[in-house]
């Protein structure tokens, strides 16, 4: 199954005011103690997604919930048919790093998205997972996409999915509140990192003034 990157959408842009570039007081950093980054560049992010496109369907549409929900690969292998709302485009997420059960942050996804899923898994109201395989196969099968991507060896893992959707959001114009709702952070300073990450891209900021 191919998958042109175009046909999947962008976020709503959701414009904010100005970005707080405060860094998280979780201590997470977006990047190693080399410097070297730990989430996708727009380009990496793209070229993911196009190599994911052509792979073996549950691959494609494993590879497209974590670029564009952001969510952890446990929380992804988590989800159920229930779990996905077709006609309001929207995947609600388990928070299972949360010590308490039952909390759940809806995160909407692009049409494109939603069409593919009910085309692979052919959806229905019922508790069958989406994807019956362990962490470890779901790790493997990301990374084999990340590599064919070129994506950089610091970035190439799950988290680095997650890192490079919310930067994505908030170059997208997202408000870092609801950012943080979609990633499921406690804290607005963790989620505040990313708005950090867009200091090297400041003039292409600027450009959509001039």
């Amino acid at each position: 199954m191919t998958l042109n990157p175009a046909s999947t959408g962008r976020p709503a842009d959701c414009r904010s005011g100005h970005l707080p570039r405060s860094a998280g007081s979780s201590g997470m950093s977006l990047h190693t103690a080399q410097g070297r980054r730990k989430y996708l560049t727009p380009d990496e992010r793209a070229r993911f997604i196009a190599v994911a496109g052509r792979q073996p369907p549950e691959i494609l549409t494993l590879c497209l919930v974590l670029a564009w929900t952001g969510c952890r690969v446990s929380e992804a292998l988590a989800l159920t048919h229930a779990d996905l709302d077709r006609a309001g485009g929207i995947v609600s997420l388990h928070s299972l790093k949360k010590r308490r059960t039952g909390i759940v942050r809806d995160v909407p996804v692009p049409d494109g998205v939603m069409a593919i899923l009910d085309l692979v898994h052919d959806l229905e109201p019922s508790e069958r997972r989406l994807w019956p395989i362990v962490r470890s196969t779901a790790w493997q099968q990301v990374k084999a996409v990340m590599r064919e991507a070129g994506v950089g060896a610091s970035a190439a893992s799950p988290k680095g999915l997650r890192h490079g959707f919310g930067v994505h959001a908030l170059r997208s114009g997202v408000p870092l509140t609801l950012l943080q709702r979609w990633l499921g952070h406690a804290s607005l300073s963790t989620t505040a990192i990313y708005a950090d990450v867009l200091g090297a891209e400041e003039r292409e900021i600027a450009a959509r003034m001039w």
